[in-house]
């Protein structure tokens, strides 16, 4: 049944795809998807977009109206936003349901069916569902790698490609990725240091704080120093320093961490949202060797990060950014249950590939891509040599914008995008 809001008219949709896409006469799990089309359009032949969200772990997008860069879709296509399995409205992965899995080898195996080539899979599955011809693509930050995915796999059902802060190394492993991102999560906190001076010594004070006092979060986690640097995921997002800043200016009610400072804390903290995103990250980039807790491991190499100068006041306190870590499973509640088969899933040697350079390298697609040059998160120095090896790809890297630059552009990246990839532009 069609619904509407302002700008918009919106149906909900939900399929029934294989749990394990070998096995297709196995275990069935639902995906969800909500399709957008502008009014005055709804019976109109209009080609699909699919739009594939970032993470991996959180549903597609919940717009309100004709906004972000859904104005700029909806002038020429319809569009869908996945829920990409297990997260939002598709049959979730939580801390419930991977208890009824049984054993934590099952429970492992069954977190192994998430990643992106069962993504792909089920987009094939939908869009056979959908009258099976090829559609537009639009794939942010972990989305992008599931189009990349895509084009090895199944680029038959691509009639074209967007990909914006995601183009994924292709042989890159987890240890690459976080030896690239270390020092830019160290140049982001400088950058911010430099914006902010008074949160050098007010960063020092709670990390001192939090040394010297057992703080608890409202969900029950403690607040470590360690905790307190994984904050700076925010630093990668076109306003996380300030959103950093002004967080950090409240902190205290006296002497004492305030409520509101530590509330806010446990929303940008808790995994409670996206319980996937914690157990997948490193995964997303597994083929073949296992990750064996990589940001953890590789967190070693880079001394500055330890929080101990810092204290001292020798040193600012270095925030991290999208590292998952192990003690991340022993404190959240959230994770508590899943810290069994993660650890299974981190020591996993057997991943497939998720990239097939020679299809790419013969790639018959209209492919474009924002790289951002100053990205936190995925970094230049792996997104252009992969820009380089899918043939035809059209690239526009740029420092315009941060990693949320298709959020935040309204409408303008994805613009860019689609004249780069219909050679208008």
């Amino acid at each position: 049944m069609p619904y509407r809001q302002p700008g918009v008219v919106l149906t909900d949709r939900v399929f029934a795809v294989p749990l394990d896409h070998d096995a297709p006469g196995g275990e069935q799990i639902e995906v969800f998807a909500r399709e957008v089309v502008a009014p005055g359009k709804t019976g109109a032949d209009l080609p699909w977009l699919l739009f594939l969200q970032g993470g991996p772990g959180f549903g597609g997008p919940r717009l309100s109206g004709r906004t972000s860069w859904l104005d700029a879709a909806l002038d020429s296509y319809r569009v869908l936003l996945l829920d990409q399995r297990g997260t939002g409205r598709s049959t979730p992965v939580t801390r419930h349901s991977l208890a009824a899995r049984g054993s934590a080898a099952d429970q492992a195996r069954y977190l192994s069916l998430f990643r992106a080539d069962a993504i792909v899979a089920d987009a094939e599955f939908i869009r056979r569902e959908l009258g099976g011809a090829p559609w537009s693509v639009l794939g942010q930050s972990f989305g992008g790698f599931c189009t990349v995915t895509y084009l090895s796999r199944a680029a038959g059902g691509i009639k074209e490609a967007f990909i914006t802060g995601g183009l994924p190394g292709l042989g890159a492993t987890a240890d690459d990725v976080y030896r690239a991102t270390y020092p830019k999560v160290r140049a982001k906190t400088l950058a911010h240091y430099d914006r902010y001076p008074g949160d050098v010594e007010q960063a020092r004070r709670v990390a001192r704080h939090l040394a010297s006092t057992r703080v608890l979060l409202p969900g029950g986690a403690p607040l470590t120093v360690t905790a307190l640097q994984s904050l700076g995921g925010l630093l990668g997002q076109s306003t996380g320093s300030d959103e950093l800043h002004y967080l950090l200016e409240g902190a205290f009610d006296g002497d004492r961490l305030g409520d509101a400072f530590l509330h806010e804390v446990y929303g940008r903290l808790s995994f409670a949202t996206g319980p996937l995103y914690a157990a997948l990250h490193e995964p997303c980039y597994a083929q073949g060797a296992a990750t064996r807790w990589s940001a953890q491991r590789i967190r070693a190499e880079f001394p500055g990060f330890d929080p101990g100068p810092a204290l001292e006041g020798a040193a600012p306190l270095l925030f991290t950014g999208e590292m998952i870590y192990p003690w991340m499973f022993e404190q959240d509640p959230v994770l508590r249950p899943f810290a069994d088969a993660a650890g299974l899933v981190a020591d996993h040697s057997g991943w497939p590939p998720l990239y097939d350079a020679a299809r790419l390298a013969a790639n018959e697609v209209p492919v474009a891509a924002a790289v951002y040059f100053d990205d936190m998160y995925v970094p230049r120095e792996l997104s252009v040599p992969t820009a380089e090896a899918i043939r035809g790809l059209r690239a526009w890297v740029t420092n315009e914008y941060e990693h949320d630059g298709l959020r935040v552009s309204n409408g303008g990246v994805l613009r860019k995008l689609i004249g780069l990839a219909q050679g208008l532009a």
